[in-house]
C-alpha cells in the first residue's frame, strides 16, 4: 500500500499543504478544530508528520549527541567495539523509543572540528578536569550529562561509575589470589576514573604494607605503550605478581609482556582490569574484569539529559559493579 502523503492528507481535510505543515509545526495559527480534524484524520490514513515537523514545534532539533575526548584507542576498542560503543548501541535505543535520534562524536582530540551541528544535549562519557567539550557544549547551551562524575564540576548531572569501588574490588581479588606486588597500570588523563582508582590503589598498598608499583601510562596507543613498559617491569623485577590495569587496553598489553617474558599467567603473574569488554573476552587468556552495567548506563544517562533539558538536574550512582573472575587470575589449584 502507498504511503499516504501530506497531500493526501490535506486533500481529506479540505485544507492545503501549508496549512497541515502549520498544524503540525505550530509556526503558524491553525483554528484549533482544523488542527484536531488533521490529527484525527493523519491517524486514519496512517499518516506520520515528520520528525523535523515535531521539532519545529517544541523548539528542539529531536537529536542527542554522545561525545568523548577519550583517545580512539581507548574508547572505540578492537573492531571498533569498545567503551563508548557499548554505550553508543544502547544509548541509541533508549533515544529511539523516545522518539529521539542520537549522534555519535567520534573521539577527536580538539572540540572545535565539531563544527556547528545543532543537539538538544549531549552525553559525555567519562570527561576529564576542564575537559575542552564540556566548554565547547557550555558555550553553545547544550545541556549537558556526564557518565562518570566531572572532576571539580559536581554542578554537571552525573551517573557515578563507582570507580573507586570497582578498584578495591579488582585489588582485592588480586590479594585473594595471593598477589604480594601489584604494578598498577593507570592513565595519566585527569578522569575521575583514574583519580579514584589511584586513591584506591594509595589506600590498598598502605593497608597491606607492600611497595608501591603506580606506573602512569599515557592513553594513546595505550596497549604499546603498556607492552614496552610492562617488559621493563617484568625483566627487572621478579617480585611483581599482579597488574590492576585501569584501561583495558593496559591489561592487554601487560599479557603481551608477560608472555614475552615467559612469566605464566596466572601461576606468575595475575592480570585483572576495570571494564569487561571485547578485549578483556578476546584476551589469551581472558581478563578477569568488571560489568560495569554500561546498557544501564547508557539508558539512565539518557533519561537524566531529558530531565536536564527540561530543567531539572539530578545525579545517580551506577549499580555496584560486579566481578567477572576468568582465568587471567582464576585462583591458583582451582
Amino acid at each position: 500500500m502507498k504511503k499516504p502523503t501530506i497531500s493526501d492528507l490535506a486533500k481529506a481535510a479540505g485544507v492545503s499543504v501549508t496549512t497541515v505543515s502549520h498544524a503540525f509545526s505550530g509556526r503558524r495559527h491553525v483554528d484549533p478544530e482544523t488542527c484536531k480534524r488533521i490529527e484525527r484524520l493523519a491517524d486514519q490514513l496512517g499518516y506520520h508528520p515528520s520528525g523535523m515537523a515535531r521539532a519545529l514545534r517544541s523548539g528542539r532539533t529531536g537529536v542527542i549527541a554522545l561525545a568523548s575526548s577519550m583517545p580512539f584507542a581507548v574508547a572505540a576498542g578492537p573492531s571498533r567495539l569498545g567503551f563508548l560503543m557499548e554505550i553508543a548501541a544502547s544509548a541509541a535505543m533508549s533515544a529511539l523509543t523516545r522518539d529521539l535520534a542520537l549522534c555519535l562524536i567520534p573521539p577527536h582530540p580538539t572540540a572545535p572540528s565539531y563544527g556547528t551541528a545543532s543537539f538538544d544535549g549531549v552525553i559525555l562519557v567519562e570527561p576529564m578536569l576542564d575537559d575542552p567539550l564540556i566548554q565547547h557544549f557550555e558555550q553553545r547551551r547544550t545541556a549537558i550529562v556526564s557518565i562518570g562524575t566531572v572532576p571539580g564540576r559536581p554542578d554537571i548531572p552525573s551517573i557515578d561509575l563507582r570507580s573507586h569501588e570497582t578498584a578495591c574490588l579488582l585489588l582485592n581479588h588480586l590479594a585473594e589470589q595471593g598477589c604480594r606486588q601489584i604494578a598498577a597500570l593507570l592513565g595519566t588523563s585527569p578522569r575521575t576514573s583514574q583519580i579514584e582508582s589511584a586513591d584506591a590503589y594509595a589506600a590498598f598498598v598502605a593497608q597491606h604494607g607492600t611497595q608501591a608499583r603506580l606506573i602512569r601510562l599515557e592513553e594513546e596507543d595505550a596497549e604499546n605503550t603498556a607492552y614496552r613498559q610492562m617488559l621493563d617491569v617484568l625483566r627487572t623485577d621478579p617480585a611483581v605478581d599482579g597488574v590492576f590495569a585501569s584501561i583495558d587496553a593496559f591489561a592487554t598489553g601487560a599479557i603481551r609482556a608477560a608472555h614475552d617474558t615467559d612469566r605464566a599467567i596466572p601461576e606468575k603473574l595475575c592480570v585483572v582490569t576495570r571494564y569487561d569488554g571485547l578485549r578483556a573476552k578476546l584476551s589469551q587468556p581472558p581478563l578477569t574484569a568488571v560489568d560495569l552495567y554500561l546498557p544501564m548506563v547508557a539508558e539512565k544517562a539518557v533519561e537524566l539529559l531529558l530531565n536536564q533539558i527540561d530543567g531539572h538536574k539530578h545525579s545517580v550512582k551506577s549499580d555496584l559493579p560486579k566481578l567477572i573472575i576468568r582465568a587471567s587470575s582464576q585462583k591458583r589449584g582451582s
